[in-house]
């Protein structure tokens, strides 16, 4: 699995991105700052960082030249600051990529994946179920061999069930797990349409699912 450490002193964007990576098949480790950062690199191995311009304690370009210096890690900046200074001292000092604040969920995970592609070492695997499949690098889910489009929240929903395969989540879970990075709040009638939505796409028979099955008072499975 591939594991990521996130540097970032903002905690509800820390706490909802922790939570977005984990239910699309990622490990992540969290750092306040820039010496949390480094104790947690020599701690475990890291695939990707994910590292914040701005940081409360120390200076995250000074972070980069630190982990460039000892480590061979693909490095994405997120910063709230899209000038071209910021930019480009960036990628001199040896990061990948960069990403502005806030920034679209699939839009990270996309980029995420284009880095470990570019090193030859992306883990992230392909999942399937019933005939239907999900490539999360290429953010594609087929059927039978046909691709199906869904829309983000589609998309994601259908990643947290098939990543909890065999469970049983109660709509509340659910709930929990598709609110938005950005803070954008799903609720119990949105959910109901969305497994709707969903259904009609991935399903022979949308009345009879087979793939998303209902628990009766309990939630759902696949």
């Amino acid at each position: 699995m591939t594991n990521i450490l996130i540097v970032e002193d903002d905690t509800s964007i820390v706490t909802n991105l922790t939570a977005f990576l984990h239910n699309n098949g990622f490990a992540a480790e969290t750092a306040a700052g820039q010496s949390e950062a480094i104790c947690k690199m020599k701690e475990q191995q890291f695939d990707v960082l994910l590292l914040d311009v701005s940081l409360n304690e120390g200076n995250g370009f000074a972070l980069c030249r630190e982990i460039r210096e000892n480590y061979d890690i693909p490095i994405i900046f997120l910063t709230a600051s899209g000038d071209e200074y910021s930019v480009v001292t960036g990628f001199e000092l040896g990061a990948d990529d960069y990403i502005n604040k806030p920034f679209r969920p699939r839009e990270l995970i996309s980029r995420i994946n284009n880095v470990l592609r570019r090193r030859g070492n992306s883990q992230v695997q392909q999942i399937s179920y019933g005939g239907v499949s999900v490539d999360p690098v290429r953010g594609t889910v087929s059927k039978n061999g046909s691709e199906i489009f869904l829309s983000a929240l589609e998309y994601k929903l259908l990643l947290v069930l098939f990543h909890n395969k065999g469970s049983v989540l109660s709509r509340t879970k659910l709930l929990e797990e598709i609110w938005d990075i950005a803070g954008d709040f799903v609720n119990d009638n949105t959910l109901t349409v969305y497994i709707k939505r969903l259904r009609d796409k991935i399903e022979d028979d949308p009345q009879n699912p087979t793939i998303i099955k209902t628990v009766r008072g309990m939630g759902y499975k696949i």
